[in-house]
């Protein structure tokens, strides 16, 4: 049974930096593809960072792309989001989310996952 479990959000001030990791078991890591994904109150749940099986390519919603980083150690079968320069509108509840096919290379596409983490709440005061 897949199973992935973020971690490390919490209350931040607009310009912090705050690093969410998301653990997974129950399936063989490093084949999938996998992403971050938020959703703010009274707003759709949106892409914002994915990355290959290998680590190797990395993607990027516009309003994130060079303030966050997303990386990934398949020895650990940890997934990370490190989060720099933290604006009020990056409040969300974040949730992390593995391709439902090994090597499928479509990250931005939510339909393409087919397990998700339970979500972990980030705040950012301003």
């Amino acid at each position: 049974q897949v199973q992935l479990v973020e971690s490390g959000g919490g209350l931040a001030q607009a310009g912090d930096s705050l690093r969410l990791s998301c653990a997974a078991s129950g399936r063989t890591f490093r084949m999938y593809d996998m992403g971050w994904f938020r959703q703010a109150p009274g707003k759709e749940r949106e892409f914002v960072a994915g990355i290959s099986w290998s680590g190797g390519s990395t993607f990027y919603a516009d309003s994130v792309k060079g303030r966050f980083t997303i990386s990934r150690d398949n020895s650990k079968n940890t997934m990370y989001l490190q989060m720099n320069s933290l604006k009020a509108e990056d409040t969300a509840v974040y949730y992390c989310a593995t391709n439902g096919l090994p090597y499928s290379g479509r990250y931005s596409d939510a339909r393409a996952y087919d397990k998700w983490g339970q979500g972990t709440q980030v705040t950012v005061s301003s």
